[in-house]
This record gives structure tokens, C-alpha cells and sequence, in this order.
């Protein structure tokens, strides 16, 4: 990735930190992607302690970001100091030596592609507030087509999967269906293909063969 590209990355990332810290009341963020092959990287984080949680976690192997990603839905902790974290007890040992009062995972996803999740953290105890809980949905719903857009899907002819030509009959055809599935514009919907041929090691052509055999929906999961 050029000097160029990261930069621009690293603004994006601290830019979608900032914008939860700012609507939802948290005090920390931190955003990690999923790449090929499902392998995954901390893109950004607001602070020393969002990015410790956040290194935790994939060190240690649990925690509720990996909880979240499994699930597909937010893991909400509003009083971590009062749970027993039977689910993730390493790593709740840790957190109890953090001044962490509250964490909140919220996966990234668009459709059937995993792209991502974004950890929340807060010094005070308490929930986001059903308000709160609302904006945090709709910030990481962007910040998923955001990351897609910039990081999974990139046309820029390193990966030949991934750039592969959208002239082809199979593919047009896909596009059509999974804009039928998500609405938006048909760059939306070729971007979700050209994203999930580069998570699962594919060409176009493959995940496009998969949404007409509908083995592969893109439709957005409801909130739970």
C-alpha cells in the first residue's frame, strides 16, 4: 500500500473513531477490517486504551469483539465491573485492570460479507441509551460501506479477482440481483461482489455464480 493510500486510510479511520465518540456517548473507539481470508488488522483507534482493548482481544483469542463478529450482532456491556465474563475470563481479568466501566462491539457488516467491527469503550457505567444504541447502529452500518469502499474492495488492479472486468453477462446479471437485495446503485451492489471475491479468495465471476445459484444473499440482517 502506497505512502498515499495509508494516509488517506488513517484519516478515514480516525475521522469514523472521532464521528461515535462525538454522537454517542463513549469515551473511546477503536475500528478493525477483515481482509482475505478472513485474516484481520486494528485499522485505527482514538486512543492508547481503545487500541489495548482492541490488541487484547485478538492476542488473548476472547473477548466480546470476537463474540460480536461470531453473532453478527452488538455485544453491549454497559457494567463490566459487575459481570462475571464466564465467556472471555482472561480477558475479563484484564479489563478489570483498565478504567473501563462499559464495552460495546458492533460488528461491521454489509449483507452477507463480514467486514469488520468497531469497539466502544466508556470510563462511566451505563448503556448507550436507546438513542444512543440507534446512532451507534446507523455509524457502524457507514462505517461498514465506508471500509468496504476503501479498504476490501480496491479497483486498482492488485488483485486481478478482485478487478475483474464487469463486461461479463454472469456478472451483470448478479449485480442486478444484488441490487434488488440492498437498493442503493449498482456501483453499491458490484462493490459488495468485488468485496466478497476478495474476503473468500475468489474472482467476480465465482461470487457472482454463487448469488445466481442464490447460495449468496446480500440482503441487510434486520437489528436485533
Amino acid at each position: 500500500m502506497s505512502v498515499e493510500k495509508k494516509s488517506g486510510l488513517d484519516e478515514l479511520c480516525s475521522t469514523l473513531c472521532a464521528s461515535f465518540i462525538e454522537a454517542v456517548p463513549v469515551s473511546g473507539a477503536a475500528l478493525s477490517a477483515f481482509s482475505g481470508s478472513m485474516q484481520e488488522t486494528m485499522l485505527g483507534a482514538s486512543d492508547d486504551l481503545a487500541a489495548r482493548l482492541d490488541e487484547l482481544q485478538f492476542d488473548l483469542g476472547e473477548g466480546p469483539r470476537w463474540e460480536a463478529t461470531r453473532s453478527r450482532v452488538p455485544v453491549l456491556l454497559p457494567y463490566v465491573r459487575s459481570m462475571t465474563h464466564e465467556k472471555w475470563p482472561v480477558f475479563g481479568k484484564s479489563l478489570a485492570e483498565t478504567e473501563v466501566q462499559g464495552l460495546f462491539v458492533f460488528p461491521l457488516v454489509v449483507g452477507a460479507l463480514d467486514i469488520g467491527v468497531v469497539e466502544l469503550y466508556r470510563t462511566e457505567p451505563g448503556d448507550l441509551g436507546e438513542a444512543g444504541l440507534g446512532t451507534a447502529r446507523a455509524l457502524a452500518d457507514g462505517a461498514a460501506w465506508s471500509l468496504l469502499r476503501r479498504v476490501l474492495a480496491p479497483d486498482d488492479g492488485d488483485n486481478p479477482g478482485v478487478g475483474l472486468s464487469p463486461s461479463r453477462r454472469e456478472i451483470h446479471q448478479a449485480t442486478g440481483m444484488v441490487l434488488a437485495q440492498i437498493g442503493g446503485t449498482a456501483a453499491d451492489a458490484l462493490l459488495l461482489l468485488r468485496g466478497h471475491a476478495f474476503a473468500h479468495d475468489q474472482s467476480v465471476r465465482e461470487t457472482s455464480t454463487e448469488v445466481l445459484d442464490r447460495q449468496l444473499d446480500f440482503t441487510p440482517l434486520p437489528h436485533r
